[in-house]
């Protein structure tokens, strides 16, 4: 590139530093904005962008952290109040000479804002979910520049537009659908109550001439029926501005995978289409399918052989469809990829942090990488939170891990005239184009629940007629994708059956979402149904003991102490977690014991779910469980808790999302045996062996068995009945059922735990220190459920590698714990932290 190309092409600069905050308005306490010194504590203190109001005095130290005991409640003026960040931006003669137009872009403001250069107003916003780009070009002088974006309360704006809109029904304390905003910024059943502001995205200065790519979508596809080393398409849609109207043409550059196309875009033209073909390309996959193959995309304006400026993206090549076709079981709700069907073994995705300008690219790995431990293959981000940044889809399509993105729409009835419209229009928009190249994204979905509630949760009646959000979801989103990205799918809601005729959430037909085991049955009863696809279910279980401890102080710390109670946030949550633990466990009164009995009735609540999904491939085909993570240290369904660590859950969707699966399930067939094995065989491999069932004393000594030959294609299923002889227990609280297909394995249980013959184990436990940690090898003398060993109870840091194993009499287990410290060896053979059901038993029984 000449100098002469440098200095015309596209500049940009960061605007993230001098940064100062200041309380504006609002209900800040008596004495914080009251007399010096306490007011001078809220003028100009230092703010960090991207960043938030809470962070921001969380840091000065003005403010306690929310996260911790009852904070929450202290906080609730600070998204009451109006506020201000101030920085000083220094302009050269230099920077004003040497482009044509200069932009002030801000990636996400959040939410209400003004933004003012030189006591100019830009611009005001209302949206936290849009990209926002003022011309500062006759604002800017040399030297410098006061740049002001002053926040309203998004609390009183809220309720005033609730008020201007007319209300809506919605499941808050908070009319949070009267503004886009994350809407669990308001607080959730499982979220704190924040409601920040704050540039909570970066902000730059970007400087140009003649013309700029303003937007550019990338389409990357195969024809039906392609395999690696068949052509690959790309067709990229530009976007540009002009400085004016340009009386000489531009040249749009596109290359990908060594083949490049230059195109002409005319005078005054404002657009360009540019295809290209690859001669051979390698199809990517979901994770455990193949690889994940991508490719840069990379896009190069240029006027008179200057180069103006340039985009990138990346793509994969693949294909992908949602079926929903109506069969003998109703209709079903399949992803094929590259014309391969995928059972999809997923979780819900929600803002890994209350403040989600917190969550880094490595943070997103890491919890990316604790859903690959999981054997995750899809993502579906919830229609509650946000957008996720850019890194989140990287990462997805690098790790093959599908998502599934919703519209932020999520259980409220929503306005559907101005200004509320031409918002969601706009956010849409911005959104479509920057996320729909990504090879990871397979379906946009327009709202969680929204049909389902106005038809079931009382809405019809008290919208008396208003508008609710149908139309967003049957006529404008997919207006908008029809034109912005007219290759995927869509869905109006979750759950969805297929059409607005058929109840939305009829198990038979499409996508379905199950709330009645954790809310009013049992867990068990998730085997009385079998859906074509379960997007949402879920059981509640209180985060990690070194994350309880962390975060609440309480003293003594009980289930129902002050702090406890703050951190739980589901309606009787308490309550539901003890209705689901007696009929199956003993109620514990030591608090260790509650934390480990709700832990490990949790983990067991999802597995028999899953397993009981899994056991119907194909008729049913996905199971997204809620949810794989948190934005905060709280009880609450997630498998990875607020600090980032793994709760037992994490280690039951493991086993049973594993490739291969053995489970034993209650199915009489027509053989009349009360209890079948189903061999689930999800892996690219024939798989063929003896299924051995045996029916077991808990001693040991085998009763009955029988040894069956089964041989399943890949991606296949099947069930083998158990004879009577071996399915009938004789002593049904002294024996179990193992069947045995290669090195997988499964119990089953002929009675609940409680009412079992469960022993106290004497466990030989020898650990080892390790360069990583160490190596803990547990040897059992009688049969020991589901052992764990909780090492975060020794150092928070502490991970291991396994969890929940089921050990018969002899049998010995070897757990793998990394830590970044040296471990305590002799914690980690502790009773508190080497826990296993027997415990549950036979010592809170007593």
């Amino acid at each position: 590139m000449t100098d002469h190309q440098a200095h015309r092409t596209l500049v940009a600069r960061e605007v993230h530093e001098g940064w100062t905050l200041s309380v504006a308005g609002g209900s800040a306490p008596q004495g914080v904005r009251g007399s010096a010194p306490q007011s001078a504590s809220l003028v100009g203190i230092p703010a960090t962008v991207p960043g938030s109001v809470h962070t921001d005095l969380l840091a000065a130290g003005l403010i306690p952290d929310p996260y911790l005991d009852d904070n929450e409640a202290l906080l609730g003026w600070v998204g009451r109040s109006d506020w201000e960040y101030r920085t000083t931006l220094t302009w050269t003669v230099e920077e004003a000479a040497a482009h044509e137009r200069h932009d002030l872009v801000f990636d996400g403001l959040d939410t209400v804002a003004e933004v003012r250069l030189n006591g100019q107003v830009l611009g005001s916003t209302v949206n936290m979910h849009r990209t926002y780009r003022f011309d500062v070009s006759n604002s800017l002088h040399v030297g410098d520049n006061d740049l002001l974006v002053r926040f309203a309360s998004p609390v009183r704006y809220a309720d005033r537009q609730s008020l201007a809109l007319g209300y809506r029904p919605q499941v808050n304390k908070h009319p949070f659908n009267a503004i886009r905003k994350m809407a669990c910024s308001f607080g959730w059943d499982w979220g704190l109550d924040t409601a920040t502001s704050g540039i909570w995205r970066p902000v730059r200065l970007e400087s140009w001439t003649a013309a700029r790519l303003s937007a550019v979508r990338v389409e990357a596809s195969v024809a039906d029926g392609a395999v690696d080393d068949d052509p690959g398409r790309v067709r990229v849609h530009v976007e540009i501005e002009r400085t004016v109207a340009q009386s000489t043409a531009l040249h749009v550059a596109v290359s990908v995978a060594g083949v490049e196309r230059v195109v002409e875009v005319a005078p005054g033209s404002t657009s360009a289409t540019i295809d290209l073909e690859v001669t051979s390309v390698d199809l990517w996959w979901p994770r455990g399918y193949g690889d994940q193959p991508l490719h840069d995309v990379d896009v190069l304006l240029s006027q008179d052989l200057d180069l103006l400026g340039s985009a990138r993206r990346r793509v994969g090549f693949r294909t992908v469809r949602l079926e929903m076709e109506p069969d003998e079981h109703g209709t079903s709700f399949r992803f094929v990829v590259n014309g391969q069907p995928v059972f999809v073994r997923g979780a819900n995705w929600i803002p890994d942090d209350a403040f989600p300008h917190r969550v880094t690219r490595e943070r997103y790995a890491a919890r990316i990488a604790q859903a690959q431990t999981a054997n995750i293959n899809l993502l579906r981000v919830w229609g509650g939170g946000i957008y996720e940044a850019d890194d989140f889809y990287d990462l997805c399509d690098e790790r093959g891990i599908l998502t599934w993105q919703d519209f932020l729409f999520a259980c409220a009835a929503y306005a559907e005239e101005e200004p509320l419209r031409g918002e969601v229009e706009a956010e849409v928009r911005d959104n479509v184009v920057r996320l729909a190249h990504h090879a990871s994204l397979v379906v946009w979905n327009g709202s969680n629940e929204n049909i389902w509630g106005y038809q079931d949760w009382g809405w019809e009646k008290r919208l008396d007629g208003r508008t609710w959000g149908l139309g967003y979801y049957t006529e404008l989103l997919p207006r908008i994708l029809a034109e912005l990205d007219p290759a995927r799918d869509y869905t109006p809601s979750s759950p969805w059956s297929g059409s607005l005729d058929v109840y939305p959430n009829d198990p038979a037909h499409g996508s379905m979402h199950s709330w009645e085991l954790w809310n009013r049955d049992d867990y068990p009863h998730y085997r009385d149904v079998v859906p074509r696809f379960l997007a949402e279910f879920g059981w509640q279980g209180p985060p990690t003991w070194s994350t309880l401890t962390r975060a609440i102080s309480d003293d003594p710390l009980t289930p129902e102490s002050p702090g406890m109670l703050v951190h739980q946030k589901a309606m009787q949550g308490n309550d539901k977690l003890i209705d689901g633990l007696v009929a199956h466990l003993p109620l514990p009164d030591d608090m260790e014991d509650w934390h480990w009995a709700m832990s490990l009735n949790q983990a067991s609540a999802v597995r028999v779910a899953v397993e009981h999904l899994r056991s119907w491939s194909p008729v049913c085909m996905g199971s997204v469980v809620w949810q794989l993570n948190d934005c905060w240290p709280v009880t609450s369904w997630a498998a990875v808790d607020g600090d980032g660590h793994a709760k037992p859950l994490l280690y039951a969707l493991k086993h049973a999302y594993a490739d291969r699966l053995v489970t034993i399930q209650p199915r009489a067939g027509e053989s009349g045996a009360p209890l079948v094995v189903a061999v689930v065989n999800d892996s690219s491999e024939a798989w063929s062996g003896d299924l051995v069932v045996r029916r077991l004393r808990f001693d040991g000594v085998e009763l009955q068995g029988v040894k069956v030959p089964v041989a399943l294609a890949a991606r296949s299923t099947t069930t083998v009945p158990v004879p009577t002889d071996v399915a009938v227990p004789a002593r049904s609280g002294d024996e179990v059922l193992v069947a045995t297909l290669g090195v997988e394995r499964a119990t089953w249980f002929f009675v609940e735990p409680r009412d079992s013959a469960l022993e106290t184990p004497t466990l030989a436990v020898e650990p080892v220190r390790t360069a990583t940690g160490a190596r803990v090898r547990v040897t059992t003398d009688v049969l020991v459920q589901d052992l764990a060993l909780l090492a975060d109870k020794v150092h928070p840091d502490a991970v291991v590698d396994d969890m929940l194993v089921t050990l018969l009499p002899g049998e010995s287990v070897t757990f793998e714990v990394t830590c970044r410290e040296e471990l305590d060896l002799a914690a980690l053979a502790d009773s508190r932290v080497l826990r296993h059901t027997n415990q549950l038993v036979t010592e809170v029984a007593r």
